[in-house]
């Protein structure tokens, strides 16, 4: 029997969003251990999708190829393969792919590892659902297993519009901190509406001249804004960035402390709690926008630009 192929977006070397190729490929066979075979219907356009295929990350994340990008990602469980407990075939499913690098959602099918994946909020559509895990996960491992945000402690998220800073921003609020966030003015009412208690319009306001003391910055911006965040800590608050690595020295200079987000210390419960605030209508995703596969490369260019409101999303799966 001849295998049996799909579609997929491929980069076949470090380049440019132009060069991003819908392609018929071979469809991934049987999932092996503690693997699930899943079929896409949506998956999530990150700024680290960009960052990866225009090579900026290949010191940290190398990947072969030809690859196939995409980290969130939206489904339904086609089979799963031995060892695995957590899912079922048939069952709606979505996911933050951190082991499948360049294995990922913008595809029809693909073999994901099912650590990464749980059972899909049942209010959600795939579309919403493919904009969730990496976001929130990126925002909840910033706030609480970096920065140990409490009740009643002051933060300041940078971004705050974005698809980090809307979960940092709700996740904050849900925690019960006072909430300080930037943006700028077309966002300044929806991030309000986030739960944000202060909201700072950049582009009318220098948010170091007005913010001070501070328990925990969040900055998912980077450059200037996160090199003027030093100065809104109080003494022992903590600076953490999403972008880049905050310089240990200058943190030292400022009696502060310092992290860069990277592979969440918790998965697995940072999943279940994620979906258990969203099915409580607690945490609500927001999609910027929704491209089909042939408009990939514009979704890619979109994404660039790094403003709007949430996510970016790929539709994969065809009309039955």
């Amino acid at each position: 029997m001849a295998q049996q192929t799909m579609r997929a977006i491929r980069l076949h070397k470090y380049a440019q969003a132009q060069e991003l190729v819908l392609e018929n490929i071979p469809r991934p066979e049987k999932p092996g251990e503690g693997q699930a075979l899943v079929r896409v219907h949506a998956a999530g356009v990150n700024p680290i999708d960009t960052a990866l295929r225009a090579g900026y990350m290949q010191n940290l994340i190398p990947i072969s190829f030809p690859a196939t990008l995409g980290i969130e990602m939206a489904g339904v469980v086609e089979e799963v393969g031995p060892g695995v407990t957590n899912l079922k075939k048939g069952q709606a499913v979505y996911g933050n792919l951190l082991y499948d690098i360049g294995r990922g959602s913008y595809a029809e099918y693909m073999l994901a590892n099912a650590n990464t994946i749980v059972p899909m909020p049942k209010n959600l559509d795939y579309d919403h659902a493919a904009t969730v895990l990496h976001g929130a996960r990126t925002a909840w491992s910033g706030l609480f297993e970096l920065g140990d945000l409490q009740a009643g402690q002051r933060v300041l998220i940078h971004g705050a519009a974005g698809g980090v800073g809307i979960y940092a921003v709700q996740l904050a609020h849900w925690k019960g901190a006072y909430v300080i966030a930037t943006t700028s003015t077309q966002n300044v009412e929806f991030v309000r509406s986030l739960g944000a208690d202060e909201v700072i319009d950049y582009t009318k306001t220098k948010f170091e001249h007005t913010v001070h003391d501070v328990d925990l910055v969040f900055d998912g911006v980077g450059g200037e804004t996160l090199e003027e965040s030093w100065h809104t800590l109080k003494r022992g608050g903590m600076l953490v960035s999403t972008i880049g690595t905050p310089s240990e020295e200058k943190a030292a200079q400022h009696g502060v402390r310092c992290a860069q987000v990277g592979f969440p210390k918790d998965l697995a419960n940072i999943l279940s709690q994620v979906t258990a605030l969203v099915e409580a209508g607690k945490l609500k995703p927001f999609v910027r926008k929704v491209y089909t596969m042939d408009e990939a490369v514009h979704a890619h260019l979109h994404s660039e630009t790094r403003r709007g409101r949430g996510r970016i999303v790929l539709r994969i799966a065809q009309s039955d």
